[in-house]
């Protein structure tokens, strides 16, 4: 008999995080791993929906992000699957069969596998209290060189631009080296032009920073402030179709400016935000000389750039 939802989940309020996690965790049953109590009986009820809960409220105490607890999550649900039990049944062994599956079958990347036994890891030893061992190893991972770009392929890919909003989008994460998920949060406090620094703010592993900017970059983005057609009050980089939303544009839109501007330039060599990031750190030597095309580097802000006040 299916029980009543009420009975297993309670009349708790379910966070926006959580709802967006209901469908993760699946078994060969359909249901959640942590819902499959709906569809059994006696304890197994309480006790499957206690190790969701107990799950979700550890990956919370230690603060992870939604990306890392959605990995983590799609993680344990993918062993679940794969061997059509509980991930709390399982042992060693069975860890061991699900990395080599990952590796001949769905032929991830070490470092793909890595995060997957990362995960596993996590699972077993804060949830489930068990020893890990010397017997479950990371697999050997691989470090390969970036590619980079010449002054003259960047100088043309920004040119090659399909529309002034992604020309800015590109001279920002080459004058400064942001992620792109940096580079869409960008908001106009972030912008310091009395003291011409950039202020990056809950970046990778949730640390702020701060980046020198160029003049050049400070009069594009003077510019690229003057061609909105509604001037922002927060973010550096509207959303919406004609940027005039009260929101930020997703990270996937400067994964767009980059693959849209290359194939215009007709660069035959992998490009995506990050290139340039590698770019930008590459300008930096081992004897501290910068070496980088003159105008972009070092780089400076823009907040008060960006005033009514000082668009004239």
């Amino acid at each position: 008999m299916t029980l009543p939802r009420k009975a297993v989940l309670g009349h708790s309020t379910i966070s926006p995080l959580e709802l967006s996690l209901r469908q993760t965790l699946r078994v060969d049953c359909g249901a959640s791993i942590w819902e499959c109590a709906e569809v059994s009986v006696g304890h197994k009820e309480v006790l499957v929906t206690q190790l969701r809960k107990m799950t979700l409220d550890e990956i919370a105490r230690r603060n992870y992000t939604q990306s890392t607890t959605r990995i983590y999550l799609a993680t344990i649900e993918d062993l679940a699957r794969y061997f059509h039990r509980s991930p709390d049944q399982l042992g060693p062994e069975q860890i061991r069969e699900y990395t080599a599956h990952l590796f001949r079958d769905k032929q991830l990347c070490e470092n793909t596998v890595n995060q997957r036994v990362g995960a596993l890891r996590f699972f077993y030893i804060k949830m489930l209290k068990r020893p890990w061992g010397d017997e479950m190893p990371y697999p050997k991972k691989k470090f390969h060189l970036p590619v980079i770009w010449s002054p003259e392929e960047v100088a043309s890919l920004i040119e090659a631009a399909p529309i002034p909003f992604y020309r800015t989008i590109l001279t920002t994460l080459y004058g400064t080296g942001v992620r792109r998920a940096e580079c869409a949060a960008l908001k106009l406090t972030n912008v310091d032009s009395a003291r011409m620094v950039l202020h990056v703010q809950d970046g990778k592993g949730g640390k702020d920073r701060d980046i020198v900017l160029s003049p050049h970059l400070r009069d594009e983005l003077r510019a690229h402030y003057r061609r909105l057609v509604r001037k922002p009050a927060v973010w550096l980089f509207p959303g919406g179709r004609w940027h005039t939303a009260d929101y930020p544009i997703s990270d996937k839109v400067v994964w767009h400016a980059c693959r849209e501007s290359a194939q215009r330039a007709g660069v035959h060599k992998p490009l995506h935000p990050h290139t340039l990031r590698h770019y930008a750190e590459s300008r930096t030597m081992p004897n501290g000389v910068l070496k980088c095309p003159p105008g972009l580097w070092p780089e400076l802000p823009i907040r008060h750039s960006l005033l009514p006040t000082d668009h004239a």
